[in-house]
């Protein structure tokens, strides 16, 4: 089948599992467009998708974002990024990937077997936070778990958590694009697949906002922790 049929029909589930949770729509797209379309052009074509889905994503909640918790995370990115690209390319990468996933599996199990408490820790964490998710981002591009642990222990509400994860990753999508198309990675063809999939992957972050607003507190910091399992489960059995 025509990966112009198939892409936005992935993109619309993409789209609806960040509408719903706030992060999480590459753990669905990647796997399955890697089947569909080389991994570059996959790359390419999900990270366009990103920058759409958390502009949609900052729309809906800017009556809750607040830059005094966006900010650290980007501020603390950009040295985190140029310690990842310099540093941490010259160790093992598939080691950080396994640490990775082992830490983010093991984080959330423990959230969904025992009460999590919000420990509402110094928002200089989202300092640290933000320096983690630039360096593993720039070494193994699998940085977002550590925004969004400490997101979740900083006991915020679920819109308040969504719409700093969205400012935050806006920003990351915004640059990463930049680089793609600079470097010569958003070909026409990526271009045309993420044209056909702007409006499905905008009608599923609808759909999942507004089923987001019917889901109860404490079931969604269930479903997020559910999601962080599979995320550290797929790091983990990448090097397997």
């Amino acid at each position: 089948m025509s990966a112009f049929i198939l892409l936005p029909a992935i993109f619309f589930s993409a789209g609806f599992l960040q509408g719903l949770t706030g992060f999480g729509s590459a753990l669905i797209a990647m796997p399955l467009l890697a089947y569909v379309v080389d991994i570059k052009t996959a790359v390419a074509v999900c990270t366009l998708c990103g920058v759409t889905i958390n502009l949609r994503m900052c729309s809906n909640l800017r009556s809750k974002l607040d830059r005094k918790k966006v900010l650290p995370l980007i501020i603390g990115s950009i040295p985190g990024a140029v310690f990842g690209t310099v540093v941490l390319k010259e160790v093992d990468g598939q080691m950080i990937k396994l640490f990775l996933g082992l830490l983010v599996s093991g984080y959330a199990s423990y959230s969904l077997l025992v009460k999590p408490l919000a420990l509402k820790i110094s928002p200089v964490w989202g300092y640290v936070s933000g320096f983690m998710t630039g360096a593993i981002t720039a070494s193994v591009s699998a940085g977002g778990p550590p925004t969004i642990i400490y997101s979740s222990l900083m006991g915020w509400k679920k819109d308040d958590f969504k719409a700093t994860l969205a400012g935050f990753f806006l920003v990351a999508a915004s640059m990463g694009a930049l680089g793609h198309l600079l470097s010569g990675l958003t070909t026409l063809y990526a271009f045309k697949l993420f044209l056909v999939s702007l409006v499905p992957v905008q009608l599923g972050v609808l759909f999942g906002h507004r089923l987001s607003s019917r889901v109860a507190e404490g079931l969604y910091r269930r479903i997020v922790m559910v999601l962080l399992v599979f995320m550290g489960l797929m790091l983990i059995f990448q090097n397997v």
